[in-house]
């Protein structure tokens, strides 16, 4: 098939088959087509030429990308997405008004079959593995912001009783504790699945086969992410022409492993190093062609501390969320904030930053402090009429055209690209432009919260190889577990108003969330 947007073909000539059952991950940059072809198989677009053959009289379920200002509580949002519940309680209804006693019979027949009774207490699972609480399940759809919006919808497709699953980017809008959930539904669910996603670890858990859309094909691998860079890797054969990239990052992990290797808090770190430099060849062949290079400019000045907190309590207003924090950071550090959704991670991560003023405790700040944060609505807080170029001669009105065009096309803007107005550009480059202006200042400490929503796996892996290299500190809230574990060397974890250091990896996180669970049923059980 032959499938284009306007006058451009995303996909030309291609041939691939899915089969049933099996788990895909459809990945490529952005701008290949991976959402065009989505839109080709679920029948709302038409290919050029060719033809597509897809999931005949099937039940499909796919998440929308957009949600209206509902009245609808959010609980019956989620029980709408069981379209046949939703058509036997309509049945149910008339019957009983008509004293249709043969249809009141088959329709709890069929009720019984499809499990309808328990339907209620699938949406308040489904909602609570969303990050949603038993309170903000019976608050009207209107009352969520986009991001949560966006969880609703993801419930709704789940609930659906489909054969096949199509979502694109589920994670997007989830934190880490909602992606290893929904990371434990999918490997559950029994149909057929199609996924677009730039989150390699959450790739490498679900699929067991790779989708690559490149070059105006479609390539289709068997294995995870993975396993699929491994198959093109060897394909490539760049090693030669990534070897200079590739040896900064070896060195950084080499680093890492020698320092803590014999350190018992920390060998758990160290080990998945270890793990992470005997892949690292592969993978700098699979990114050797990345459109994205950029580094972190040397800070002028390294002062330490940079931050110091004593008994400091932070929050908003007279709402205290945390409280008793003794924090330091310096220079070199690398930490991961961990936690629940709601738990005080951005609300730590905005205090550091100075965004908002502690409400007790002292805060002492390093005189040339000089902090980069990327927040999580930084992209919304754009001037979306205002060019890249405009934006940048704002932040550094001393710097000349050429140097911006320099900086920014290793952002892959390039061109007549940055004298365009933001508005109408893409959520991922409105994320690349974002995180290009913070980088662009010189950070001594750099605060991440978010920072890969909307970033394809090559800006990831950019990120990810800049970081590594810089001299500052950073702190990072991420969902992105394949950015947390290559780049943070200490883990914080934030839970019940303190924040304290955590022992141990990202598996043992989610045995934590888990136990955590765990416990919290077992208490509402006795009481």
């Amino acid at each position: 098939m032959t499938l284009r947007r306007g006058p451009r073909a995303l996909l030309e000539d291609t041939t691939f088959s899915i089969h049933g059952g099996w788990r895909v991950g459809v990945i490529g940059r952005n701008g290949t087509g991976k959402s065009t072809l989505f839109a080709a198989v679920l029948g709302q677009l038409a290919p050029d030429t060719g033809t597509i053959s897809s999931m005949n009289n099937w039940d499909v379920a796919t998440a929308a990308q957009e949600t209206p200002a509902l009245p609808d509580l959010a609980i019956e949002f989620a029980l709408d997405g069981d379209v046949e519940l939703r058509e036997l309680e309509a049945s149910l209804a008339k019957a009983e008004v008509e004293e249709d006693i043969e249809t009141i019979c088959d329709v709890h027949e069929r009720l019984a079959v499809i499990g309808g009774y328990a339907a209620p207490a699938r949406a308040a699972s489904l909602l609570h593995g969303l990050g949603f609480s038993q309170e903000a399940q019976q608050q009207p759809v209107s009352a969520f912001s986009g991001g949560w919006r966006m969880r609703l919808n993801l419930a709704r497709a789940l609930m659906r009783r489909s054969d096949a699953l199509l979502l694109d980017e589920p994670t997007n809008h989830l934190d880490l504790d909602a992606v290893i959930w929904l990371q434990g539904w999918l490997k559950l669910y029994p149909g057929t699945l199609l996924v677009i996603s730039h989150d390699r670890e959450f790739l490498d858990d679900v699929t067991t086969h790779t989708l690559h859309l490149e070059n105006r094909k479609a390539n289709l691998y068997t294995g995870n992410y993975s396993q699929f860079e491994r198959q093109r890797a060897e394909r490539l054969s760049l090693q030669s022409q990534a070897f200079a990239k590739q040896q900064k990052q070896v060195a950084h992990l080499q680093k890492f492993i020698n320092r803590f290797r014999a350190s018992a808090s920390k060998a758990t770190q160290a080990q998945s190093r270890i793990k992470a430099l005997e892949r690292m060849e592969l993978v700098a062949a699979v990114h050797a062609d990345s459109e994205f290079s950029f580094e972190f400019p040397e800070p002028d000045r390294l002062p330490s501390p940079l931050v110091r907190f004593d008994k400091v309590s932070a929050g908003y207003g007279e709402k205290v969320i945390l409280s008793g924090l003794d924090i330091l950071v310096a220079p070199g550090e690398r930490i991961g904030l961990l936690g629940r959704n709601g738990a005080g991670k951005s609300t730590l991560v905005q205090t550091i930053a100075g965004a908002i003023a502690p409400l007790a405790g002292e805060e002492v700040r390093a005189t040339h402090l000089r902090v980069g944060y990327f927040a999580q609505h930084t992209t919304e807080s754009l001037d979306m009429d205002a060019s890249p170029m405009v934006l940048f001669r704002r932040i550094a009105p001393k710097v000349t055209e050429q140097e911006v065009r320099t900086f920014l096309g290793g952002f892959n803007f390039k061109g007549d690209r940055v004298y365009e107005p933001v508005g109408p550009f893409s959520g991922g480059e409105k994320a690349r432009l974002a995180l290009a202006m913070v980088v662009y200042q010189s950070p001594n400490l750099l605060l991440l919260d978010e920072p890969t929503n909307h970033l394809d796996l090559d800006m990831r892996h950019a990120l990810e190889t800049a970081l590594m290299s810089f001299a500052g500190a950073v702190m990072l809230v991420s969902h992105d577990r394949h950015l947390i574990t290559s780049t943070c060397d200490t883990l914080w974890l934030v839970d019940s108003g303190k924040c304290t250091g955590f022992d141990g990896d990202l598996d043992d996180y989610a045995k934590w969330l888990n136990s955590h669970d765990l416990n919290k049923k077992s208490k509402k059980a006795s009481s």
